[in-house]
């Protein structure tokens, strides 16, 4: 399995999430086989966001997708705030 990570700050997490969710059809199509959200706990306005996936292909489209369509986009992706830091990784062990 393979996660592409994502971490950025939001302006208002609610909004975010609601942006969010309504790209799960977009997550589906692209191969998502599962998803977390995660904030830390002493910075709200922070969300990091783990995808997995079957393949780093896909996890690379899914990504090029994003830049391109979501995050070049005020209205696709409120509350974001500057470029998000993404990472591909790969599960070397899952319990």
């Amino acid at each position: 399995m393979y996660s592409l990570q994502i971490e950025h700050p939001v302006t208002d997490f609610t909004v975010w999430k609601g942006a969010f969710d309504r790209f799960a059809p977009a997550r589906q199509e692209a191969g998502v086989r599962g998803h977390r959200v995660l904030r830390p706990v002493d910075d709200p306005a922070y969300v990091v966001v783990e995808l997995d996936f079957d393949t780093p292909e896909q996890a690379e489209g899914f990504l090029e997708f994003l830049t391109a369509r979501v995050w070049s986009s005020p209205e696709a992706a409120p509350a974001l705030v500057g470029t998000p830091r993404t990472r591909i990784l790969a599960c070397e062990e899952r319990l």
